[in-house]
C-alpha cells in the first residue's frame, strides 16, 4: 500500500499508487507522490513517467475520513499536498502519462489535468464531486479536459464524464479494455521514451512555457474559496450529509 516506483523498461519510470479501497489519498500520500514523481523526472535516464494506480478506480480525491477526524490541520495538509502533487506532475522534466481505470475523481482530476497524455479504461469516468463534499478546486485542471461550458456545467452538477466522452474532445489519447490499460499506457510510453532525452526535456518546458493558463496559480487562487468554505463552517455543514441518506 502506498507509492511505488519500478522501471520496467528502459527509459520508462512506473509511479503506482495504492491506497485501498477506493485510492483516496490522506496528506502524506499526496506529498509521496509529488516525491516519487519529482523523483523520476529528475532521474537523466527516464524520459517518460506513466502514472498508473491498483484497484477498481484510478483516484477517489482526498481522504475525506482524515479531514473529519484531524480538522483544519488536516484540510491545511491536503491542500498542500494536492498542489504539490498536481504540480509534480505538470512540472516533471519529462512527459507525463496518465492510465486512468475506473473512477477519476476530484484529485484525480487534477493529476491527470496536469498530465502530458491520457491513456483511460473503458469503464473509466471523471468528475468533480467538490460542491458535495464541502470543497472547491480542480476546475483549473477539468478545463484542460473538457470546453469551458462542459466544464461549468459538470462542476455546477457533480456529473461525471466518460472516457469515450473525453476522448471525442481530444483530452483522451486512448480508449482500451481494462485489461489492456497498462499495456496501452507503456505503448505510448515506448513511443515517446524512444525521442532523445535532452530533446524531450527542453520540448516538455517549451511546451509548459506557452501554457495560457499558470495552473499552479490557477489551482492555488481556487484553493483559497476551499478555506473560506472552511473557516466560515460551511464545508464542515456540507461535508457533515456526505454519504448520509436522502441528501
Amino acid at each position: 500500500m502506498g507509492v511505488s516506483t519500478s522501471s520496467p523498461e528502459n527509459g520508462i519510470s512506473l509511479v503506482t499508487v495504492d491506497f485501498p479501497p477506493v485510492n483516496a489519498l490522506p496528506v502524506a500520500g499526496w506529498f509521496a507522490l509529488a516525491e516519487a514523481v519529482r523523483a523520476a523526472g529528475h532521474d537523466p535516464e527516464i524520459r517518460c513517467v506513466v502514472l498508473a494506480a491498483e484497484g477498481r478506480g484510478f483516484n477517489a480525491g482526498v481522504d475525506i475520513k482524515e479531514i473529519r477526524t484531524d480538522g483544519q490541520r488536516a484540510l491545511i495538509g491536503v491542500n498542500e499536498g494536492c498542489a504539490e502533487a498536481f504540480a509534480a506532475v505538470y512540472e516533471c522534466a519529462t512527459p507525463v502519462v496518465a492510465a486512468v481505470q475506473g473512477f477519476c475523481l476530484g484529485g484525480g482530476i487534477g493529476l491527470v489535468g496536469n498530465a502530458d497524455a491520457i491513456v483511460a479504461s473503458e469503464d473509466a469516468t471523471f468528475g468533480l464531486p467538490e460542491l458535495d463534499r464541502g470543497a472547491l478546486g480542480a476546475a483549473t485542471h477539468l478545463a484542460r479536459l473538457v470546453p469551458q461550458h462542459l466544464m461549468r456545467a459538470l462542476y455546477y452538477t457533480g456529473r461525471t464524464a466518460s472516457a469515450a466522452e473525453l476522448h471525442r474532445h481530444g483530452s483522451v489519447w486512448r480508449v482500451v479494455p481494462r485489461t489492456d490499460l497498462r499495456a496501452a499506457a507503456m505503448e505510448l510510453a515506448r513511443e515517446i521514451a524512444a525521442k532523445d532525452g535532452r530533446l524531450l526535456r527542453m520540448a516538455k518546458a517549451a511546451i509548459n512555457g506557452i501554457d495560457p493558463v499558470d495552473v499552479r496559480r490557477s489551482y492555488r487562487f481556487e484553493q483559497g474559496f476551499t478555506f473560506e468554505a472552511g473557516l466560515s463552517g460551511l464545508a464542515d455543514r456540507v461535508r457533515d450529509t456526505f454519504g448520509k441518506e436522502g441528501t
